[in-house]
């Protein structure tokens, strides 16, 4: 049943991304290992018509959020207003309140906003006013940045990009997919009517089966032969611990995603690169995925 559901899920995402299932598979193991997603590329290129229809399709609750240079943290976290009638304080949450946050263009607000996601990402709650308030269950934060040479942008530090366990580039379409994207925009349907395939209870059940997926200490020891491999890089820095698990738990959520309850090195591939290029610090994007290929050509699979 779970995989039926999953295939739907992708097939209808695939109508909403036209000739992407690479990017769209990657992003749903994303939510499935409980991650956070973030998408490079320039404006138009599908990054909100992918959240929305992440979202829609999941049946979670979603709020965009455009990133502006003036933003300030309780614009996104909420704010506390005093109550005359009361006399006290009184919580109104912010957008960060949702299931799915789509952050667009997180890289145009400063460093001090950026860092307001920081204990959302890793802890799921937030702390206001010294008191902690408990973020929605399924969470998940969709961020979207343009390339660091655009103007106004402020480059996201090291502690944010390792919040995210993938970043993917969605990239121009082909001719084909870009000819049925003009055909439907001609005949006046620019969005489609999506049905929510997945409940958010759903969801959290299957991110348990995810975590139930095995792996033998071959397929670890391979995993951290890549790992060690990021570390002998002599441009950037390696791979951290945190990194490990994260490639870890988007490998399992991958070979769940191909009806497997037991990892092989070619679901640690298949993310690789997703999880690995943003974490290759002192690297530009392009290097980084030079550099994650080329760790992966250089190591084996331990049989």
């Amino acid at each position: 049943m779970s995989q039926s559901k999953i295939n739907n899920l992708l097939s209808q995402l695939e109508q909403v991304l036209i000739g992407k299932p690479q990017q769209i598979k990657l992003a749903l193991a994303c939510i499935l290992a409980k991650g956070h997603l973030l998408i490079e590329d320039l404006p138009g290129m599908g990054k909100t018509s992918l959240s929305y229809g992440l979202a829609s399709s999941l049946g979670m609750s979603y709020q965009r959020v455009q990133f502006t240079s003036d933003m300030l943290p309780a614009d996104l976290l909420g704010v506390s207003i005093f109550d005359n009638s009361s006399q006290t304080f009184t919580f109104h949450k912010g957008p960060l309140f949702n299931q799915m946050l789509l952050a667009d263009e997180i890289n145009r607000a400063s460093p001090k906003t950026q860092s307001a996601l920081l204990e959302a990402m890793a802890e799921r709650q937030i702390t206001q006013d010294g008191h902690t308030y408990p973020l929605p269950e399924p969470f998940f934060v969709i961020a979207t940045q343009n390339p660091v040479d655009q103007s106004g942008t402020f480059p996201l530090p090291e502690s944010q990009l390792d919040r995210f366990m993938m970043r993917v580039s969605i990239g121009y379409p082909n001719e084909q997919a870009e000819l049925t994207m003009l055909k439907t925009y001609l005949h006046g349907s620019n969005r489609l009517e999506l049905s929510a395939i997945l409940t958010p209870t759903a969801l959290l059940e299957l991110q348990t089966q995810v975590t139930q997926v095995s792996a033998s200490d071959a397929v670890l020891k391979y995993l951290l032969a890549l790992v060690e491999a990021s570390r002998q890089q002599q441009q950037g820095s390696g791979l951290s611990p945190r990194a490990s698990i994260a490639l870890l738990q988007a490998a399992k959520a991958w070979a769940f995603m191909d009806e497997r309850n037991y990892l092989v090195p070619e679901d640690i591939q298949a993310v690789f690169t997703a999880v690995a290029e943003h974490r290759i610090r002192g690297a530009s994007a392009l290097q980084g995925r030079s550099l994650s290929e080329t760790i992966l050509t250089q190591v084996n699979p331990i049989r």
